[in-house]
C-alpha cells in the first residue's frame, strides 16, 4: 500500500475527518487533503508525529501496509515472536487498538489549547488598553493647571512619567499577547470547535455584564466631571483624572468581554487561519486580489489630490504657508479625500463581492 493509502485507512479506523487530523498534526485541512490526493508529502518530523498518533512503525506507515503490520514485517525479514503472538492473537490486537482509540475518544474537547489562549488573549489585550488609559488618568491629577501637588515645577515631570508608565505597562502585555496570537495560529491552523451552547450562554452573559458595567463606569465619570465643572468650577486636574481612572475599567470590560465572545466563534478563527495560508501561498482568491488593487488605487489617487489641495492651494503657491487651511480656497479641505476615498473603497469591495456571488450562482 501507498502512503496515500495508508494514511485513509488509518483515518477510516479511527473515524478521524481531515478536520481533525489536521488540528492533531497542526496543519491545515488542505495539507491533509493534499497528501492523500499525493500532490504533497509530509515532512519527518509530521510523518513520525502520524505513526505516534496511530501507534504504527515509520516502514509500515510509508511503504508497508498498516492494515497489516506484522505481515509487513515478516516480509521485510524484521518479524519477531512477539509480534508473530500479537498477530496471532485477536485479544492482543483489540487490546492494541483499545488502547489507540482511547486518547483519540477525546477528540470533541479541546485538546490544542484554545480555550486558555483565548481568555489570556483576551485578558492582556484588555489589560494593555486599560493601563494606558489608566496611565493618561493619573497623569491628570497632575496638571499644571489645577495640580493636587499645588504649582510646583514637578508637575509636567510627572504628568509626562504617569503617562509613560501607562503606555509601558500597556504594550508590556499587548506585544506579549499578539505574539501569542500569532504563535499560537502558526502552531494551530486548524481548530475543532469544542464550545458547547451553553458555553456560548455563559459568555453571552458575561458580555452583557462587562458592557452595562462599562457604561455605568463611564457615565459615573461623565457625572463627575460635570458636577466639578458646574457646581465647584473645576474642569482640570482631578475631575478629568477620575473620569478617566472609571473609564479604565470600563474599556476593559468592554474590550475583555467582546473579545473572549468573538473568539468563541472557531469557524472565523480558521477561515481567517486559510486565508492567511493562502496569502502567503500566493493562492488568495482572484477576487480578494482585486478588491485589494481597486482600493489600492483609490487611496492613492485621494492621497495625490489631499497633497495637491495642501500645497497647490493659493497661499501655498504665494509663500503664505501661515494662511495655509484658513479657507476651503486655501486648502482648509485637504483631508476631505481620504474620507471619500474609504467611502469609495467600500463601495468597490460590496460590487466585487455581488459580482463574485453572482459568478459563484452561475
Amino acid at each position: 500500500m501507498s502512503f496515500r493509502a495508508n494514511l485513509q485507512y488509518l483515518r477510516a479506523q479511527r473515524n478521524l475527518t481531515q478536520e481533525r487530523l489536521a488540528m492533531l498534526l497542526g496543519v491545515s485541512r488542505q495539507a491533509i487533503s493534499k497528501w492523500e490526493s499525493e500532490k504533497a508529502y509530509p515532512e519527518m518530523d509530521k510523518l513520525l508525529m502520524i505513526c505516534d498518533l496511530f501507534g504504527c512503525t515509520l516502514d509500515d506507515l510509508v511503504l508497508g501496509d498498516v492494515s497489516r503490520p506484522a505481515a509487513s514485517a515478516s516480509a521485510a525479514g524484521s518479524s519477531n515472536v512477539d509480534s508473530s503472538a500479537e498477530a496471532a492473537s485477536p485479544l492482543a490486537a483489540s487490546s492494541k487498538t483499545a488502547g489507540i482509540i482511547a486518547p483519540i475518544a477525546e477528540l470533541a474537547q479541546d485538546i490544542t489549547g484554545y480555550d486558555e489562549h483565548r481568555r489570556r488573549f483576551a485578558l492582556l489585550i484588555a489589560g494593555g488598553v486599560a493601563a494606558i488609559v489608566a496611565g493618561v488618568g493619573i497623569g491628570n491629577l497632575f496638571d499644571s493647571s489645577n495640580s493636587i501637588l499645588g504649582a510646583t515645577p514637578l508637575n509636567d515631570f510627572l504628568t509626562f512619567l504617569c503617562i509613560c508608565v501607562g503606555v509601558i505597562a500597556g504594550l508590556a502585555m499587548l506585544i506579549p499577547g499578539g505574539l501569542s496570537r500569532t504563535d499560537f495560529k502558526r502552531r494551530h491552523p486548524y481548530v475543532e470547535d469544542f464550545y458547547t451552547g451553553e458555553d456560548r450562554s455563559r459568555e453571552l452573559r458575561l458580555l452583557v455584564i462587562g458592557i452595562v458595567g462599562g457604561l455605568a463606569a463611564i457615565l459615573i465619570g461623565i457625572a463627575v466631571t460635570v458636577y466639578a465643572d458646574d457646581m465647584l468650577g473645576v474642569s482640570d486636574g482631578w475631575p478629568n483624572a477620575i473620569f478617566l481612572l472609571l473609564c479604565a475599567p470600563g474599556v476593559f470590560g468592554f474590550v475583555y468581554c467582546g473579545m473572549r465572545y468573538s473568539l468563541l466563534n472557531i469557524n472565523a478563527y480558521n477561515k481567517a487561519a486559510e486565508d492567511d495560508r493562502k496569502e502567503h501561498a500566493g493562492e488568495q482568491d482572484v477576487y480578494v486580489k482585486l478588491t485589494g488593487a481597486v482600493c489600492g488605487i483609490i487611496m492613492l489617487i485621494a492621497t495625490v489630490i489631499g497633497l495637491c489641495l495642501l500645497f497647490l492651494n493659493p497661499a501655498a503657491l504665494r509663500g503664505d504657508w501661515s494662511a495655509v487651511g484658513s479657507s476651503a480656497a486655501d486648502g482648509a479641505m485637504f483631508w476631505l479625500p481620504w474620507p471619500i476615498g474609504g467611502v469609495l473603497c467600500g463601495v468597490a469591495a460590496l460590487a466585487i463581492q455581488l459580482v463574485k456571488d453572482y459568478r459563484e450562482r452561475k
